[in-house]
């Protein structure tokens, strides 16, 4: 089944669980949010990487990638000039089977994903790859002066893991959108262990780092 929802095209991915900062000031998309203000609750939206092209400026969103992520609207801030502040929370993936530009923001059909685990004993062992290579990355960060994050009780079960993971490491956004676009857990920790491999080897053999902070959720602004 299909269902057709506002979409917020956006240079970042956003996972299952992960929480999710807007600073909302062109017009479009505050006219999004007073439609969902009008609207009931559960306050929903789809945000959807852009493939190519910018969130703001002349030439404008040219494609977007094919899966994304429903938030859900938990907080709303109302600014005197008409900008909002929103807190969301990403709650499920989906398919974008088509667009809709009659109002002015972007709408989609979309389908639905499911989330699966895949084979539970493989990736309940792959968890516990991912836990081990992740605090290495994060010991890496740090030495590189980097980041100071401490992740001592990370999730055991493999979906938590998977986004929580994919939403933390500072990798481009063509491979935050490949680990969103996986079909299931096992195929996201498999994944996630050969990027924590490599970007751990990256950090303590070159001198460049990465600039993020993972301390910092910086509002995305659109």
């Amino acid at each position: 089944m299909s269902e057709t929802l506002p979409l917020f095209p956006l240079g970042t991915v956003l996972y299952p669980g992960l929480l999710l900062p807007l600073h909302v000031f062109e017009e479009r998309y505050q006219q999004l949010v007073r439609d969902l203000l009008a609207g009931p609750e559960p306050r929903t939206f789809g945000v959807i990487a852009i493939r190519e092209g910018r969130e703001t400026g002349p030439n404008g969103i040219l494609t977007l990638y094919e899966i994304g992520c429903i938030a859900t609207v938990r907080q709303v801030t109302e600014l005197d000039d008409g900008r909002y502040d929103l807190v969301t929370v990403g709650t499920q993936r989906f398919l974008l089977k088509g667009t809709d530009g009659t109002k002015p923001y972007l709408r989609g059909e979309v389908e639905l994903l499911a989330e699966e685990t895949g084979d539970e004993t493989g990736a309940a062992m792959a968890a516990r790859s991912v836990q081990d290579a992740f605090r290495t990355y994060l010991g890496a960060l740090a030495e590189r002066g980097v980041t100071q994050v401490s992740v001592p009780d990370l999730p055991d079960d493999p979906i938590l893991l998977s986004y929580l993971v994919a939403a933390s490491m500072v990798i481009d956004l063509r491979d935050k959108q490949a680990l969103l676009a996986e079909p299931d857990a096992l195929h996201r920790l498999v994944t996630e262990r050969m990027l924590l491999s490599r970007e751990t080897t990256m950090l303590r053999t070159l001198t460049a780092t990465p600039a993020p902070d993972l301390r910092n959720s910086p509002y995305s602004s659109n």
